[in-house]
């Protein structure tokens, strides 16, 4: 098979140096390469990196129960409706803060996740399809 690709100057220089120094002519060197590389990581296993990456996801897109939101939105339609008790308003602010804690511990994990991608929270937030709030 012919495999015919485009590299940088300085990497065909490096692979033709390298061929070189070993005594092989370039393709057999470059097929050397791939074959040792492919080894390698199949050898390996998953990356630790991929690993840290997929418990960050899963605890980014951990929130509260939908029981949680349900009733997050109907105390917050009895406030509008100026209808809450002094409980509810106590049960209310107590499932605020809850949302904020989750928010903050997520923003936490997409902001440790940015530092591993070597990329902005916001590149971040992108790729997942995350959008700030509007008042944010």
């Amino acid at each position: 098979m012919t495999l015919t690709i485009d590299i940088a100057p300085e990497l065909e220089s490096q692979i033709r140096d390298r061929a070189a120094q070993q005594g092989l002519d370039l393709p057999e060197y470059v097929v050397r390469a791939l074959r040792e590389h492919l080894s390698q990581t199949e050898s390996r296993g998953p990356p630790h990196l991929a690993k840290a990456e997929a418990r960050l996801l899963q605890e980014i897109n951990v929130g509260p129960p939908e029981e949680v939101w349900h009733r997050y939105r109907a105390l917050i339609q009895k406030r509008q409706a100026e209808m809450l008790a002094e409980a509810e308003q106590a049960e209310l602010i107590a499932i605020s803060d809850l949302l904020e804690e989750l928010n903050a511990r997520r923003l936490e994990r997409l902001a440790e996740l940015a530092r591993m991608r070597n990329t902005s929270l916001t590149a971040v937030m992108e790729q997942l399809g995350i959008k700030a709030p509007p008042h944010a």
